[in-house]
């Protein structure tokens, strides 16, 4: 066992700029001599990154960086003491935090490792899940996937008190004594000034929806995992430790229960055996070759998504059946008066026309029952989800179209299963004087014209729409001019082979203009996948059965091509993402 080192690491203060502006407070330990790798640490929830100095100091880990932020709203960052207006702007930070560190030390993100304790710690595994970041690896100790709420009725409760006073906290039941039994840790603890009782009604909300999420997900995960679990925890329950660490795909991971350990074991009395099995883990990490883990591009075939869509072809079991039966005959029934779903049932759910209707979010229906029922149909998760999307897509496209216009250059657009193109022609629409023009494709000739009446209303010239096959690599092949912008948008979720996506892939980014970029859309969570796939049908009058592709599985298709992801949004259910990916100015190799 290495012995502790009792020097304390010297620490550079500072901080970065976040997704949103915010300017976060933020510490850096550099190495000893020159390196390649880095330790991302994460604080538990009340706490700071100055409460991490011991345990860098007790790593050991000096031929590495660490680096370490407060989280917004704790420590020296600024917002409300224990405040984020949602729980996922904290994983944003997260993401924002990974960037500014690669990008101001000339790191890779394949170099990372990140170390997060409890709250900390569901952070850093919801960031893995959804943005599918290609880290070496993750230590989590004791992660608050539950928390131990002694009230009951907690959780409905503070749904109803968050109703009432949206911005409403409540101080945390925590005390040093719960947390370790090292005197001198504890005493630390209450004496620090800097950390905050409060947490936001929202963002303990936020917590626990986000830890479902990710536990009922976990497969979706590849990155080699390190849980570690205290075993007499008073603050969060092991057992949801246990399912989530059972349910991951990752090939390495491990785990370890410390009898007797509170909840911060990081700071117990024993700490060095845990902090001893992390440091082993963070070297095994950095010693395995960078890509020592099982290929995605197969996953249609075999594996964690495929075993789900395999599920869903068969029969429901009773007595769901029966519920679901019921769903489908409620939907039809609903479908004579509300506009929406009639038109999913006449069109498919999964339509163009059917998406557009999405997105205008105009309920209609026949008598004010039918108009309720449309705002209900509108208002269901996964069309929130999707309407949230389309905000992504057009923040990011004006990005795309400003960047390839800066210095007197023009935006060519190619939008190869565009649909109706509402989201491109609105982005058009609001960039007047734009040197941009657009070719919007569509397999359906009905969504071409429809797109062609509305690039008319809103009085667009720059803009063509043609039909076209986005699975034919040749019709795209012989695109002229080459874009250097391209879409490809809620296509390649409808179709699970993973095969024609490849090929569709391969012809848009070799008619991508070099330096050009890909914009591109997944679904690698949907929390009624189930739901749809026993009551809805799809563009061909077929059960609309969709098979998952994880964000990490559809990244490396990207990168298959020769297309390197570069930023990604996603919304706050977890459900959609957009991602930027980049076609390099020169060839690699």
């Amino acid at each position: 066992m290495q012995e502790p080192n009792t020097t304390q690491r010297p620490c550079r203060e500072g901080h970065f700029v976040s997704w949103d502006g915010t300017e976060l407070f933020c510490r850096t330990w550099a190495p000893t001599a020159l390196s390649d790798k880095a330790v991302i640490l994460i604080h538990r929830g009340h706490e700071h990154s100055g409460r991490l100095q011991l345990l860098v100091d007790e790593l050991g880990l000096d031929e590495c960086w660490a680096f370490a932020w407060d989280a917004r709203g704790h420590g020296r960052s600024p917002g409300d003491r224990g405040y984020a207006e949602r729980y996922d702007d904290l994983v944003r930070d997260l993401d924002a935090f990974v960037r500014h560190v690669v990008r101001e030390h000339g790191l890779r993100a394949e170099n990372i490792v990140l170390l997060a304790n409890s709250v900390g710690a569901v952070t850093a595994a919801a960031w893995v899940h959804d943005y599918a970041p290609r880290i070496r690896g993750m230590v989590l100790a004791a992660p608050a996937l539950r928390i131990r709420l002694y009230v009951p009725l907690a959780i409905p409760m503070l749904r109803l008190l968050q109703r009432v006073r949206p911005r409403a906290n409540i101080s945390s039941y925590v005390k040093s004594k719960m947390l370790t039994h090292d005197p001198e840790q504890s005493r630390s603890y209450d004496a620090d000034p800097l950390i905050t009782r409060n947490i936001a009604v929202n963002v303990l909300l936020g917590l626990h929806d986000t830890a479902t999420r990710v536990m009922a997900d976990a497969g979706a995960i590849t990155t080699p995992t390190l849980v570690l679990s205290a075993g007499s925890d008073w603050v969060v329950k092991n057992s949801a430790q246990h399912r989530f660490f059972d349910g991951l795909s990752s090939e390495h991971k491990e785990r370890a229960l410390y009898p007797g350990f509170f909840h911060a074991l990081l700071y117990e009395q024993q700490r060095h055996w845990a902090i001893e099995r992390a440091r082993a883990f963070i070297r095994s990490c950095f010693d395995r070759p960078e890509e020592d883990r099982a290929p995605l591009l197969h996953a249609d075939r075999e594996g964690y998504t495929r075993r789900e869509y395999e599920a869903l072809q068969r029969p429901a079991p009773f007595p769901r059946n029966h519920y679901f039966a019921l769903q489908k005959a409620a939907l039809r029934v609903m479908g004579r008066l509300s506009d929406g779903v009639r038109l999913g049932l006449e069109t498919g759910f999964d339509s163009g026309q059917t998406l557009d209707y999405v997105y205008e979010n105009r309920p209609r229906g026949r008598t004010a029952l039918g108009r309720w029922i449309d705002r209900a149909y509108l208002n269901a998760v996964g069309w929130k989800g999707i309407r949230r999307r389309g905000e992504n897509l057009q923040a990011l496209l004006r990005q795309a179209v400003e960047e390839a216009t800066g210095h007197g250059g023009e935006a060519r657009i190619l939008d190869i299963a565009t649909g109706c193109g509402r989201y491109v022609l609105e982005v058009l629409k609001a960039m007047p004087g734009v040197k941009a023009r657009a070719r919007l494709r569509d397999f359906a000739e009905r969504n071409v014209e429809a797109g062609r009446k509305l690039a008319e209303t809103l009085g667009l010239e720059n803009v063509e729409f043609e039909q076209g096959d986005a699975f034919d690599p040749a019709s795209i092949l012989g695109i002229e001019p080459r874009p250097n912008i391209a879409i490809v948008s809620g296509l390649y979720e409808l179709f699970p082979e993973n095969e024609p996506v490849l090929a569709s892939l391969q012809a848009v980014a070799e008619v991508l203009e070099p330096g050009g970029v890909l914009l591109y859309t997944g679904q690698p969570w949907h929390p009624q996948i189930e739901l749809i796939a026993r009551t809805c049908t799809n563009r061909e009058g077929k059960p609309w059965i969709m098979r998952r592709r994880t964000q990490a599985e559809l990244d490396e298709l990207v990168r298959s091509v020769g297309l390197e992801k570069e930023r990604m949004e996603i919304d706050e259910f977890g459900i959609f993402t957009v991602s930027v990916a980049r076609k390099p100015l020169q060839p690699s190799g």
